[in-house]
């Protein structure tokens, strides 16, 4: 629904202290009354959420989530899918969620968000045709995403363009997401020249260093790596791939997005 561990633990804690602060003789079913406090926390947090994501530097991305033991995608909830459900309205991403993926019935989350039964199944119909059209058409297999995603993080550091070019498909966007905290790309960067021609100009820096590759596998369901960078920080990148090429670049570098990470560090030293 968020977007963010913190915040989703923080929804947590609340819901937790309310069911506590609750005469539970009164509830007659125990996980309707704790969805619908969820959701609403959820919903109303969300409200505040859109307001300062209009003011966000940049290119707002979800938080990273990967477990560093697996290789091997683990379910539907991927960072494409999170991409399309932040194009929603916090009701429809409620519905999509409640029904699609926690299989609740529409009575209960009639009850859940505060709308009658029709509008609900509308709002999950409406929230469905956008994350459908969202969804990759070929969907790539996990040993061809590392392959591709390994030959993508040598090709784009080592200043290989045309390697580089080879991997990408034309159409090609990427999106950084530092939050006005580390460098990072403001506006979304189109097309496989100019997506190459940024990669180049970054291993042409003065003092550039190469990064360290700490880990390879799976970002929100995508093929991706994690490096650490020349300012000691780490930097999650996710790759979308159809067709054999490298349709979308997803890059996060806000040190407040990657400290719930294993490999993050205390503070971050790089910031612009």
């Amino acid at each position: 629904m968020l977007g963010s561990v913190a915040e989703a633990e923080d929804i947590v804690q609340e819901s937790f202290i309310r069911w506590h602060q609750t005469d539970n003789s009164t509830v007659r079913n125990e996980e309707a009354f704790l969805v619908r406090i969820v959701t609403r926390l959820c919903l109303d947090h969300l409200k505040s959420a859109r307001v300062k994501r209009e003011t966000y530097v940049g290119n707002w991305l979800p938080e990273p989530i990967f477990d560093p033991s697996e290789d091997e995608s683990d379910g539907d909830i991927t960072l494409t899918l999170m991409m399309a459900l932040e194009r929603l309205s916090p009701l429809e991403r409620a519905a999509f969620l409640l029904h699609d993926v926690f299989g609740q019935d529409f009575n209960q989350i009639s009850k859940a968000i505060g709308r009658d039964l029709a509008a609900c199944r509308q709002l999950a119909s409406r929230a469905r045709s956008h994350v459908q059209k969202a969804k990759p058409r070929f969907p790539v297999s996990d040993e061809q995403g590392r392959n591709i995603a390994k030959a993508f993080f040598v090709a784009s550091r080592s200043g290989d363009m045309q390697g580089l070019q080879s991997l990408l498909a034309e159409d090609v966007v990427l999106y950084a997401d530092g939050g006005g905290l580390r460098p990072s790309v403001i506006n979304p960067i189109h097309t496989a020249a100019k997506v190459s021609r940024f990669f180049d100009g970054v291993a042409r820096r003065e003092k550039y260093q190469f990064p360290t590759l700490l880990h390879e596998g799976t970002i929100d369901g995508l093929p991706g790596f994690v490096t650490s960078e020349f300012d000691d920080m780490p930097q999650t990148t996710a790759l979308e791939i159809e067709n054999g090429k490298i349709k979308t670049i997803y890059v996060v570098r806000n040190p407040e997005k990657l400290t719930h990470l294993a490999f993050a560090t205390s503070s971050p030293t790089g910031s612009a």
